[in-house]
C-alpha cells in the first residue's frame, strides 16, 4: 500500500512562509510525478506544483509561480514545497499528490492516484 504524509503546514501572517514536505512510501510505490495540489473551503481541488521526480522538471500554477518553489529528494522519496510571500487566497487544505506518470502543468485531480491526508495551511491578513 503507497502511502503520502504531509507535515509542514499551520498559520502564517500574510507575507509569510512556510515549507511543507510529501514522504512516500510503500513497497510498490513508483511515482514520476509528485506534487501538491490545494483545496479552499467551498472550492474545487486545484492544482499548484508538480515535478519530475526523475529529472527533477517543474511546473506550478500561475498562483504560485515566483512564490513558491518544489524541490525533490529522491534518495528519501521526499518532495518538498517552499512558499513565501504568502497571501490570504493561499488558505486551504493542501494535498500531497502522486502519479506513476508526469502530466507536468496539465495535471489535474482526477488524474492523480496516491493522496495524502492533507495539511491546513491559514494565511491571516
Amino acid at each position: 500500500q503507497v502511502q503520502l504524509a504531509e507535515s509542514g503546514g499551520g498559520l502564517v501572517q500574510d507575507g509569510g512562509a512556510l515549507i511543507l514536505s510529501c514522504v512516500a512510501s510503500g513497497r510498490f510505490f513508483t511515482s514520476d510525478g509528485m506534487g501538491w495540489f490545494r483545496q479552499a473551503p467551498g472550492k474545487e481541488r486545484e492544482f499548484v506544483a508538480a515535478i519530475s521526480v526523475s529529472d527533477g522538471t517543474t511546473y506550478y500554477a500561475d498562483s504560485a509561480k515566483g512564490r513558491f518553489t518544489l524541490s525533490r529528494d529522491k534518495t528519501k522519496n521526499t518532495v518538498f514545497l517552499q512558499m513565501r510571500g504568502l497571501r490570504p487566497d493561499d488558505t486551504g487544505v493542501y494535498y500531497c499528490a502522486g502519479n506513476p506518470s508526469f502530466y507536468g502543468s496539465n495535471w489535474n485531480a482526477a488524474q492523480v492516484k496516491y493522496w495524502g491526508q492533507g495539511t491546513q495551511v491559514t494565511v491571516s491578513s
